[in-house]
């Protein structure tokens, strides 16, 4: 009886305290990300610096929601584990060209139907779960932790289009924070080791300000506080063929968003099911329908924060839900939001190797629970879908003669290693498979921290 009292670690409250920093950690590393889109959305609609300015604010004001309603649900909303919410990259490709061709109405007109068929399909789309053994997803984890890793590279580097990209200081600057963050978690434990990434970016704040890597120009004239008004771009406009690209790249939201719940349900050793499945696509629907009534865009799973919670072995959704709570913060008071934009990409390239890393890794143990003996087959799934997966990293042109309607899916390493492990694996081995297997999701649950030997 007593142990079934016991809450799991998902569901665990921790101190005040800790909710923040754990929950700042994880803003840290997912805002450079958060507001990438929409400042390439504003420029590419020619929007003023104020406008632009309150793109972002309005983008941090619905990620923070969007987080909420992932981590602690409400009805059958959200998938209640420790999942950040931020805008996918997926779509930013058809909304620079609605961008272009009929200004920001269209774009927000055009995510709020999709996100409404996003939340129609979910609990037909979450029937797919069946497709994803561990063959699947532990190569689908490996994609996508392998396809993040330029990521963190470019920022070690200084970030892509800086001038001084591949300059020492910025590279020995990220070596600091990386190897602080390896320091700590040898030489400390319990919850110093658990915010190493944290005292990290701190480390190599401290570090970067001398050299003049930190710019706070924009603290001083950005505002205290500001209101996300509804459809402050104007009333949405809805243009079929706007309409039908956002829901195509929404249905590749889904697929990436499955594979990033599975990722991170493996990590914190809790079986995601069908019946979890639709209720995560169901908040990424709303997210997405929210998005677009507040000025803001499609929401996904941030896979870089799955790199996190294995990294630091903290499985507690609340860490993440007070993530959501820093992010409203950050929309409602922009001049936080200027503060944390002040953290140079050099720093955050530092941690950004050690958390995109661990994804790669955390895939790879998943797939040494597979037998490859047995079932020789097994083999040919990882190694295609790996190799097609890994297409659009190191060859970014291979598919540029593909017709525009194909161009979002071909582009997404992540969407072609899921649709082709999941097809492989229903030729080889049928589709009568479990999601994750207990043994596997038993085995996880029992673990603090995702070990790279």
């Amino acid at each position: 009886m007593e142990n079934a009292k016991v809450k799991h670690p998902v569901d665990e409250l921790l101190p005040a305290g800790k909710l923040f920093l754990y929950g700042l950690q994880h803003v840290l590393a997912m805002y450079a990300g958060a507001v990438a889109v929409p400042l390439i959305i504003a420029a590419a609609a020619g929007l003023t610096k104020s406008e632009t300015a309150f793109l972002i604010n309005a983008d941090l004001f619905t990620c923070g929601i969007a987080t909420l309603l992932q981590t602690l649900g409400i009805w059958k909303l959200g998938i209640r584990l420790p999942v950040i919410q931020g805008v996918t990259f997926a779509a930013v490709t058809p909304m620079v060209m609605m961008a272009k061709a009929g200004g920001m109405q269209t774009i927000f007109g055009a995510v709020i139907i999709a996100g409404l068929v996003t939340f129609l399909i979910a609990p037909f789309f979450s029937k797919l779960i069946r497709f994803f053994p561990p063959v699947v997803t532990g190569s689908v984890i490996t994609v996508i932790g392998v396809s993040l890793l330029p990521v963190g590279v470019n920022w070690a580097a200084g970030g892509v289009g800086n001038k001084q990209y591949g300059s020492l200081t910025y590279i020995v600057v990220a070596a600091i924070v990386l190897v602080s963050i390896l320091l700590i978690n040898k030489y400390f434990k319990g919850f110093i080791a658990n915010i190493a990434v944290l005292l990290g970016l701190v480390v190599g704040m401290i570090i970067a300000m001398p050299l003049g890597l930190v710019d706070f120009s924009g603290v001083g004239s950005a505002v205290w506080m500001g209101i996300d008004t509804p459809f402050h771009f104007g009333k949405p406009q809805f243009e079929v063929g706007a309409i039908i690209s956002m829901i195509l790249v929404m249905l590749v939201v889904m697929v990436e968003s499955t594979g990033d719940f599975l990722a991170i349900g493996e990590m914190v050793g809790k079986k995601v099911g069908e019946e979890d499945l639709t209720r995560g696509l169901r908040a990424d629907g709303l997210a997405t329908m929210l998005g677009g009534v507040f000025n803001a865009f499609p929401y996904t799973a941030f896979a870089q924060n799955v790199g996190l919670v294995g990294l630091t072995g903290v499985k507690s959704r609340f860490v993440v839900a007070t993530s959501g709570l820093i992010l409203v913060v950050m929309g409602l008071f922009p001049k936080v939001a200027t503060v944390i934009a002040s953290l140079p990409n050099a720093v955050l390239g530092g941690a950004g190797i050690a958390m995109f890393g661990i994804v790669a890794a955390s895939g790879i143990r998943t797939l040494s629970k597979v037998d490859f003996d047995k079932n020789p087959h097994n083999l040919f799934i990882v190694a295609i879908s790996i190799g097609v997966g890994l297409i659009p990293l190191v060859a970014p042109d291979f598919f540029k003669m593909f017709p525009n309607w194909s161009q979002t899916i071909v582009h997404s390493g992540i969407t072609l290693g899921s649709l082709t492990a999941i097809i492989l694996n229903a030729f080889f081995n049928g589709s009568g498979t479990k999601g994750l297997g207990d043994d596997v999701s038993k085995e996880l649950s029992g673990n603090s921290k995702i070990d790279v030997a």
